[in-house]
């Protein structure tokens, strides 16, 4: 059970990382941003700006979140 929870954290770490290089990435916030809307459409996923603005700021906070729970 012990090598199961390193595996997930192991995951979620992953996943943290891509999604804060997406976010932190040199390239402009509307170029990420229309990346990732194209993303979710391929997967029939629709998205108004104001949708994907708070999914962008939602990511963010929980990116900090972590950050700060790492830090203590």
């Amino acid at each position: 059970m012990k090598a199961l929870n390193y595996l997930a954290a192991f995951i979620g770490g992953a996943a943290i990382g891509c999604v804060a290089g997406l976010l932190w990435a040199p390239e402009k916030g509307t170029d990420t941003r229309e990346r990732i809307a194209e993303a979710l459409r391929k997967r029939g996923i629709r998205l108004n700006r104001k949708d994907m603005d708070a999914l962008v700021d939602d990511i963010t906070e929980e990116l900090s979140n972590v950050q700060e729970s790492v830090a203590e």
